[in-house]
């Protein structure tokens, strides 16, 4: 496993990087298909921020705590990342359990419209592969990264899909015609 450390207004010491690194390792008793972690670092308002982004086998997993103190913060962030971990491999199993497959589709060209030119400014820019999976999974996803709507390709249908949390409570699901 992979194990990068990024720092925002702050910075690591030795020791914390030496308390951090074993216990990360840690993580792959309980799944050792984690390909890479990404810890990172800030302090913002008297508050040691720690934010823990694992990809777990192409599944991107992610824990985020603050408190006073960075080895608190870090505990707390890595026992949010071990419990999704542990809910992610508990829900493989009981897929393998009852025999479902993983059907895959090709990617469909970008569409290449020209766009017009307007004065709209963007931020952050991310790019994300795009996978095919239910929107029972898709939503389980969406929860892990602790986001509001998740992009997918469904694989009943094959089109672009987009599951969101409803303000009223439970989830939409949002398909093309």
């Amino acid at each position: 496993m992979d194990i990068r450390f990024v720092t925002r207004n702050v910075n690591i010491s030795d020791t914390s990087k030496a308390y951090m690194e074993p216990k990360l390792s840690k993580l792959e008793k309980f799944f050792d298909r984690i390909l890479d972690t990404q810890v990172v670092v800030s302090y913002t308002r008297g508050m040691h921020v720690v934010e823990i982004t694992s990809d777990v086998n192409g599944v991107i997993m992610r824990g985020e705590d603050y408190a006073p103190d960075i080895r608190k913060a870090f505990d707390k962030a890595l026992k949010n990342i071990e419990r999704q971990i542990k809910r992610h491999k508990s829900y493989l199993q009981d897929r393998v359990q009852l025999k479902t497959h993983d059907i895959s589709f090709g990617l469909e060209p970008a569409d290449t419209r020209p766009v017009e030119e307007e004065a709209i400014f963007f931020e952050r820019r991310k790019r994300v592969p795009i996978k095919a999976m239910t929107p029972e999974e898709a939503t389980l996803q969406m929860n892990l990264l602790g986001h509001d709507f998740f992009v997918f390709r469904n694989a009943d249908t094959g089109l672009i899909n987009v599951v969101y949390r409803r303000k009223s409570g439970g989830y939409g699901l949002i398909e093309p015609e």
